[in-house]
């Protein structure tokens, strides 16, 4: 991960429909959902949905997969995480205690399924 990269991500996600679609994908991995149905349920016309999607997509947030006639979009988890290391590698200056209520956060919401996330 690199500053431009970087960049771009907060750039994409930086207005708020863009930021609920990615909040909907990931809710929706690992089986992504179509173009669609992300308008559908975001309430967001099909065309506009459109350039907001381009826009996550080149900024490597999100891949799509023709299935059929439609697209279906989802999360790069390895380009969040990337990206979440890159924020965040040399945080708490050597002190990790500091970063461990950042990590207990995060810890509920990836348990194995059928558990619920908090």
């Amino acid at each position: 991960m690199d500053i431009q990269l970087s960049v771009a991500a907060l750039s994409a996600l930086a207005q708020p429909t863009r930021l609920e679609v990615f909040r909907l994908l990931v809710r929706h991995e690992p089986g992504g959902l179509a173009a669609g149905e992300i308008a559908k349920q975001l309430n967001v016309p099909h065309n506009t949905m459109s350039t907001h999607l381009t826009i996550l997509s080149r900024a490597g947030l999100v891949s799509s997969e023709r299935k059929g006639r439609s697209i279906v979009y989802r999360v790069d988890l390895d380009m969040v995480r990337s990206f979440f290391v890159y924020l965040l590698k040399d945080c708490c200056d050597g002190r990790p205690e500091l970063c461990q209520p950042l990590l207990d956060d995060l810890t509920p919401c990836c348990q194995p399924a059928g558990v619920a996330c908090a």
